[in-house]
């Protein structure tokens, strides 16, 4: 299958994405995996990328298209994927569908997992990261034995700055205002599948996989 995952931060995506490769088996393509590996082998690409990265630039469709198709011309892709940070833009899902019909292939379905904004101020607000090692907890739904301090190797927990409410809050809206033309592009093209992600983890999971089937 040829699969985009779509949702909003703190829609738990990453995780369905790694349920559903193993599920589906096929390749899980994160466009922040491609960036960080193509920077970090000095790829043609990945040196185009750096310098707007460096500069503190959006990184141009070209680049990161040039990149996506990359990695899906490599043999694993021939069994499918699911695509995971790309496409962002109605311009990027038209550079996309040009892309799949030169190499005679087609999306199967997009996945939209959706959580109302109060659930996702909640979850987002919620987490703590610790400064030694990196770990993720929640006061919620994943604490730590003991408050402020990590599980795995006693270093302080502390809240990011970018985990406020008002953060959140503004990274929401500009997350909606980017995609809804994206969904209904794709909407418009029957090849949008909607998820209820206000649910636990595998009943989120389940609810995929039936999407999938309404093909």
């Amino acid at each position: 299958m040829r699969l985009v995952i779509m949702g909003p931060p703190g829609a738990g995506k990453g995780t369905q994405a790694e349920r559903l490769v193993r599920e589906l088996g096929i390749v899980h393509v994160s466009t922040g995996d491609l960036f960080r590996a193509a920077v970090a082998e000095g790829t043609p690409l990945g040196l185009e990328a750096k310098k707007y990265l460096d500069a503190g630039q959006l990184v141009p469709d070209e680049v990161t298209v040039g990149m996506v198709r990359e990695r899906l011309l490599q043999p694993d892709c021939s069994s499918g994927f699911l695509l995971d940070g790309f496409p962002r833009t109605v311009a990027q899902a038209e550079a996309l569908g040009r892309m799949l019909q030169e190499m005679g292939l087609k999306l199967d379905a997009v996945l939209n997992i959706d959580v109302p904004e109060e659930k996702l101020v909640a979850r987002l607000t919620g987490r703590r990261v610790c400064r030694q090692c990196g770990a993720n907890y929640h006061l919620e739904f994943n604490p730590p034995r003991r408050p402020g301090v990590c599980d795995r190797c006693g270093g302080e927990l502390y809240h990011r700055s970018d985990d406020t409410e008002a953060t959140v809050r503004s990274r929401l809206e500009v997350y909606r205002r980017q995609t809804a033309p994206l969904l209904a592009y794709y909407r418009e093209r029957g090849l949008l599948r909607e998820v209820n992600g206000d649910q636990e983890v595998e009943q989120v999971f389940r609810s995929l996989l039936n999407a999938l089937r309404q093909k």
